[in-house]
């Protein structure tokens, strides 16, 4: 038999076995999880949450498909982390020093106090693709960004109200049209479809049987 601990679901107590995520003792505990239960390994972002444990002041965020319950730990869960999303035109713009000013001037704010960066359940380097941004260097704050799932426990953090996740995306977007060079197998493709060339390929992947189709599925070539 697991060892046995209690954890507090929104205010309710539930008897989980030790190793279990915080994801999976919900479900242990009879919730059915319709939301904020994507990708279950870390990589969506959807299920951030917040929790204490029993004579820790410190209130903790974490990604509950990663985190593994304590006893005596409360537990609560929210639909999403706020953002601030501002709208714009990716055409409009231009990657010069004055775009960060104009849809996210909070960056500017930064007390350099790198609760974003002990926050994030990736270990991203926020603060510092902040800092990159603020300079108007989107090259490197796209690199350095590149593997956030945009779950907001990092903005929860900040004391200066950053919305990082959404100016580290502004920056990935600035680089992919603007400044990374050119894909040119991607262009390539793209010419070949609006050609044509991939319907007959389509259309016979479309006319196979369900058990084919699983079957390439389960054998398909896989980049490491």
């Amino acid at each position: 038999m697991a060892e046995m601990v209690n954890v507090f679901l929104m205010g309710k107590r539930y008897e989980v076995p030790s190793g279990l995520t915080i994801m999976g003792a919900m479900e242990y505990a009879g919730y059915k999880l319709v939301r904020g239960c994507g990708c279950r390994n870390g990589f969506c972002g959807a299920c951030a949450t917040v929790y204490r444990i029993k004579g820790d002041r410190e209130l903790k965020t974490a990604l509950a498909c990663q985190t593994t319950v304590q006893d005596n730990m409360y537990v609560a869960t929210l639909p999403f982390f706020p953002l601030n999303k501002e709208l714009y035109d990716i055409g409009k713009l231009r990657p010069d020093e004055q775009v960060m000013m104009q849809l996210y001037p909070e960056i500017y704010a930064c007390i350099g106090c790198n609760a974003c960066t002990k926050a994030c359940p990736q270990e991203l380097n926020v603060m510092q693709y902040i800092a990159y941004a603020q300079r108007g260097d989107f090259k490197k704050c796209a690199e350095l960004s590149f593997d956030c799932v945009m779950c907001g426990i990092c903005s929860s953090r900040c004391p200066a109200g950053i919305s990082h996740p959404q100016v580290a995306m502004l920056a990935r977007r600035l680089n992919g049209k603007y400044i990374a060079p050119e894909a040119q197998h991607l262009t390539k493709r793209v010419k070949e479809i609006e050609d044509g060339e991939c319907a007959k390929a389509l259309e016979a992947i479309m006319n196979k049987p369900v058990e084919e189709l699983k079957e390439l599925y389960n054998h398909r070539e896989i980049e490491e």
